[in-house]
């Protein structure tokens, strides 16, 4: 008798080995999400607002049932907005056994975190970029609920097409994101027959612009691309504005609008910023009348980050619901894949099995010197 158990169990061990591998998810009465985020240094106020606008659905959900009858858990830690960093706790998590990775903020993050996802076969949905290079090539394990940044590029340079600039600097950041967005700008320009007039940069996490400053200042161009962190953004408008700059600074989403205008105090007048969700200030669509009920009742300030967590967790739980309970890595990708003009409230979201960006949705504001963001 203890023989043929022997031999039972030694056939179901050969049987379970020649099964795929799927990853060990660590609690089966929770979905355990994890997010590797700045939750400190220059860029945390992005890390924080994100964090804060997903964790308004997610709590929202629970407090409802969950999903399927679990309840969801966002596990974040901090990178500092540091890839080596981010690439440490992205290990730390996947060996804790996570169903997805969530929300991750910056390229060059994402790019030290996806392939380390792909290799565990983990989905890492919705980061805080929009760099093509974590597009393509097409990933089946990366969905990304924003507009990329080149669709930001089209949009700005659209605009100072139609009031007749064509003397454009940008001012970027020494690494993925910066390149991202000039690429991006240079793309965009081109279409138009058009060049940067002159390009600086400045290091990740570093307010010292004042070389950028002056190299962009000797161009004398009509207006300022700017792809880098807040604080740093910050620090080039007050020095170029010193330097007697009298033209227009635009800024891609990432910079994080609120975050800016806090930085920027009364020097935030007239600054440009594309967004790639809905205003969120005011009630004009149910997206914006669920977040800010929400934001309210948890004692949260608006912010378009805070608004972008929250609408990415939103779509992140339709997909969770839609896999069922049979919850893993194929199931949940089958899930989202099969999500088509998905309703977030007034934002429209659509995957497929060749298509992993959600949206190219792409709006225009306008910071004011009282702080205000204004369409």
């Amino acid at each position: 008798m203890k023989r043929r158990q022997l031999l039972t169990q030694f056939s179901a061990l050969v049987g379970a080995s020649a099964l795929p591998v799927m990853p060990a998810f660590a609690d089966n009465n929770k979905i355990v999400l994890g997010q590797s985020a700045p939750l400190s240094g220059p860029a945390k106020e992005l890390g924080e607002q994100f964090r804060d606008g997903a964790l308004l659905a997610f709590d929202h959900t629970n407090q409802r049932g969950g999903v399927n009858g679990r309840r969801i858990e966002l596990r974040s830690l901090d990178d500092g907005y540091e890839p080596e960093r981010c690439a440490a706790n992205t290990r730390k998590l996947l060996d804790d056994g996570v169903n997805a990775l969530f929300g991750y903020i910056g390229t060059p993050t994402s790019l030290a975190a996806l392939p380390l996802a792909t290799n565990a076969k983990v989905p890492f949905f919705a980061p805080f970029t929009g760099a093509e290079a974590l597009r393509t090539p097409f990933n089946r394990y990366a969905f990304h609920v924003r507009a990329s940044y080149n669709d930001e590029c089209d949009e700005i340079v659209q605009q100072l097409q139609s009031v007749g600039i064509k003397k454009v600097a940008v001012f970027y950041q020494n690494d993925a994101y910066g390149q991202a967005g000039l690429s991006g700008m240079q793309a965009s320009l081109k279409k138009h027959g058009l060049a940067p007039v002159a390009t600086a940069t400045v290091e990740r996490n570093s307010v010292d612009v004042a070389a950028a400053v002056k190299t962009i200042m000797a161009a004398q161009p009509e207006a300022i691309v700017q792809v880098s962190a807040y604080m740093s953004c910050a620090a080039f408008i007050r020095q170029a504005r010193h330097a007697m700059f009298m033209g227009n600074f635009y800024n891609l989403s990432f910079v994080g609008a609120q975050a800016l205008a806090m930085e920027l105090g009364k020097d935030s007048r007239g600054v440009v910023v594309s967004q790639v969700v809905p205003f969120p200030f005011s009630g004009t669509n149910p997206l914006a009348q669920e977040y800010a009920k929400l934001a309210k009742a948890a004692s949260k300030e608006l912010s378009y980050t805070g608004m972008e967590g929250f609408v990415a967790a939103k779509v992140l739980i339709e997909g969770l619901r839609r896999a069922g309970n049979n919850l893993n890595s194929d199931s949940l990708i089958n899930a989202l894949e099969g999500m088509r003009e998905f309703d977030a409230g007034g934002f429209f979201v659509s995957f497929s099995a060749q298509k992993h960006t959600g949206s190219k949705y792409v709006d225009m504001t306008i910071l004011t010197a009282d702080g205000k963001v204004r369409r």
